[in-house]
């Protein structure tokens, strides 16, 4: 087989599993209901995952940020809890890893406002323990997740599960699913 044709093959296993998530959107309403909300009274969405997770929150918060579509709209509050070396590494050595993100939220969240997590297994220390500090600060929590979930799917206040184990084909369907959120956000808000 060619290179090319393993190539349309995995598009097309992509394309099937989109499809198949497509069919069952449900959760989704309540997600940007509440990233909706939250932007309306001025809260801050913050990311947050683990390596590839880690950098689709970084994407994703920069969306936000500088602008899904350009066409001078304001920018929108969202902060990546992966970008702060100092922090990160800082709360790591003080406080052990799974710390990271649960630190950050404590000095920079408040009430009202959202965390993503991002999580192909759903199983991730720092998310487990940053959805548990947001719980405490009132912040509501969101989840994408790959396979059965994990932990993480009975602890947010959203899920959205693609009940999948290629962690290729999550990760690429959690950022294609939120840029369709982000568009919808921007053109709504920051005009």
């Amino acid at each position: 087989m060619s290179d090319a044709s393993r190539i349309a093959n995995g598009l097309r296993s992509l394309a099937a599993l989109a499809e198949q998530v497509a069919s069952e959107p449900a959760p989704l309403d309540g997600i940007v209901a509440a990233m909706r909300s939250c932007l309306a009274n001025g809260g801050t969405l913050f990311f947050a995952g683990n390596g590839g997770s880690a950098a689709d929150a970084q994407h994703i918060a920069a969306e936000y940020v500088v602008r899904y579509r350009r066409g001078g709209q304001q920018p929108l509050r969202a902060i990546a809890l992966t970008t702060d070396t100092s922090a990160l590494t800082a709360a790591a050595n003080d406080f052990g890893y799974q710390q990271v993100f649960a630190r950050q939220l404590a000095a920079l969240a408040r009430r009202g406002d959202v965390l993503v997590l991002h999580s192909t297994s759903g199983n991730s220390a720092s998310c487990l323990v940053a959805a548990a500090a947001a719980r405490t600060l009132g912040v509501t929590t969101i989840a994408f997740l790959g396979g059965g979930g994990g932990e993480l799917a009975a602890t947010v206040d959203h899920a959205f599960v693609i009940r999948d184990e290629r962690v290729n084909h999550v990760q690429e369907l959690h950022l294609a699913i939120e840029h369709q959120i982000t568009a919808i956000l921007t053109a709504e808000y920051g005009g």
